[in-house]
C-alpha cells in the first residue's frame, strides 16, 4: 500500500493538490474575515460571496485548456505552472490594499485570482487523469484530496492566526502568495505523463468531441445518473450536519467546531489515504460498492446522535466515522472520473463530469434538506439519507461490467 504513494507520479499530486486548494479561502472565509475587521458592511462583504463564481463555471473554458499549451513543460504542466505563478503575484497584490477604502480593487483581484484557481484545477485534474496509471488512481486521488485539505488549513487557520498576531492582513497575503508561487517548483520537477496524447485539431473540436465522443458511449446516461447519486445520501446527511449539531443535538459551537476541525478532518484525510491504498488492492468497482455502502451505513450515526443526550465522546466518533467513510468514498468517486476521461480531452470532460457531480450537493441536497427536516424531524430525516443513498449502489451494481472493464 504504501509503495504505491511513494512513486513520483503520485507523490507529486501532494504539492499540486495543495496548491489546487490554497486559493479558495483567501477568496471566500479568509477575505470575508478581513473585510469583517476592517468594518466593511455586511451588504459589502455579502456580494463578495460572488467572487468565486469561477470555480462553478470553469467548464466553459476547459476546451481551451485542451485546445492550447504553454510553450514549456508540456500540455498539462505548463498551464499548472503559469496559473499557480499569476496566482501567487495576484495573491500577494491583495496584501497591498486596505479592504476599508478599496475594497472594489481588493474584489477585482479576487475575481481574477478565483478565475486563475479555477483554471490551475482544470488542467490540475486533466494532469492527473493524464500521469497516473490505472492502479494509482485512487492513491492519486487521495492524496490530491490530502494536499488540498492541508492547503484549506493553511490558508484559512493558520493564515488566520499568522494576520492576527504576527504581521497583519496585508503581511499574510504576502506569504500565501509566496508560498504559491512557490509551489511552482513542484509543477517543474513533476513527471509528465508516459503517453502523450495530440491535442483536439481546433477549438471547435476541444468543444464539441468531448461530449460527441462520451455520448457515444452505450453506458453514458446511466454512468451520468451514477455521478449524481452516488454521494446524494452523504450530501443530505452533511447539508445542514453543523445546524444539526448545534441546534438538533444540543452541542456547543465550540465542541462543534473542534470536533469538526479535528475528528472530521483527521477522519477525511485517514479515509481518503486508506480508501486509496484498499483500491490498488480491491480495484475500482469492489471500492465503489464497500465504500458506498459504508458511506450509507455511516449516516446511522447522527441517528444515534439526534435520539441521544449530547455527549462529546459520541459526537466526535460519529463525526469521525462519517469524515472516514466519505474520505474513502471521495477518493473512489474521484478515481471513477479520473478513468471516465479521455485523455486528448481529459480538461474538458472532468470539468464537466465534476460539476456535474457537484448536482445533487447543490441543487437537491441544499434547497431540500431544509424542507425535510421540518416535516419529518431530524431522527427520521437521518434514516431517509440512508435510503437515498442506495440508488446509487443499487445503479452501481447495475452497471458493474462497465465499471469493471475501465479497471482493465
Amino acid at each position: 500500500m504504501s509503495n504505491v504513494y511513494l512513486n513520483p507520479r503520485v507523490l507529486s499530486l501532494l504539492v499540486l493538490g495543495f496548491a489546487s486548494g490554497l486559493p479558495l479561502a483567501l477568496t471566500s472565509g479568509t477575505l470575508q474575515a478581513w473585510a469583517t475587521v476592517a468594518g466593511v458592511s455586511l451588504t459589502q462583504i455579502g456580494f463578495l460571496t460572488l467572487v468565486g463564481s469561477a470555480y462553478t463555471l470553469k467548464f466553459l473554458w476547459a476546451p481551451l485548456i485542451d485546445r492550447y499549451a504553454v510553450p514549456i513543460l508540456g500540455r498539462r504542466r505548463g498551464w499548472i505552472a503559469l496559473s499557480q505563478l499569476l496566482l501567487g503575484l495576484s495573491i500577494a497584490a491583495m496584501g497591498l490594499f486596505n479592504p476599508a477604502h478599496q475594497l472594489g480593487l481588493i474584489a477585482l483581484l479576487a475575481v481574477f485570482v478565483a478565475f486563475m484557481s479555477a483554471t490551475q484545477d482544470i488542467a490540475f485534474d486533466a494532469y492527473s487523469t493524464d500521469v497516473l496509471r490505472t492502479n494509482e488512481r485512487a492513491a492519486g486521488a487521495a492524496v490530491k484530496v490530502l494536499g488540498y485539505r492541508l492547503a484549506m488549513i493553511t490558508s484559512s487557520g493558520l493564515a488566520l492566526v499568522i494576520a492576527d498576531k504576527w504581521l497583519g492582513w496585508g503581511g499574510m497575503y504576502m506569504v500565501m502568495g509566496l508560498i504559491m508561487a512557490l509551489c511552482a517548483v513542484a509543477t517543474f520537477l513533476a513527471p509528465e505523463p508516459e503517453f502523450v496524447v495530440k491535442p483536439p485539431r481546433s477549438l471547435r473540436s476541444a468543444v464539441v468531441e468531448p461530449l460527441v465522443e462520451f455520448f457515444k458511449r452505450p453506458e453514458a446516461i446511466t454512468i451520468l445518473l451514477l455521478i449524481v447519486l452516488y454521494k446524494l445520501g452523504d450530501a443530505f446527511a452533511g447539508a445542514l450536519s453543523t445546524t444539526f449539531l448545534i441546534r438538533g443535538a444540543g452541542f456547543e459551537v465550540a465542541q462543534v467546531g473542534m470536533v469538526n476541525k479535528i475528528f472530521g478532518l483527521a477522519a477525511t484525510i485517514i479515509g481518503a489515504l486508506l480508501g486509496g491504498g484498499l483500491m490498488a488492492r480491491f480495484g475500482l468497482y469492489r471500492s465503489l460498492m464497500l465504500f458506498g455502502l459504508l458511506q450509507a451505513v455511516s449516516n446511522f450515526g447522527y441517528w444515534v446522535l439526534a435520539v441521544s443526550e449530547p455527549h462529546l465522546v459520541l459526537m466526535g466518533t460519529v463525526v469521525a466515522i462519517e469524515n472516514l467513510c466519505g474520505g474513502m468514498g471521495t477518493a473512489a468517486f474521484v478515481a471513477l472520473l479520473m478513468a471516465l476521461c479521455n485523455q486528448q480531452f481529459s480538461a474538458t470532460q472532468f470539468a464537466l463530469l465534476s460539476a456535474l457531480s457537484a448536482v445533487g450537493r447543490t441543487y437537491l441536497a441544499g434547497p431540500l434538506t431544509p424542507p425535510l427536516v421540518e416535516s419529518l424531524g431530524w431522527p427520521s430525516f437521518f434514516l431517509v439519507t440512508v435510503l437515498l443513498a442506495l440508488p446509487g449502489i443499487v445503479l452501481l451494481w447495475y452497471k458493474r461490467a462497465s465499471i469493471l472493464a475501465l479497471d482493465s
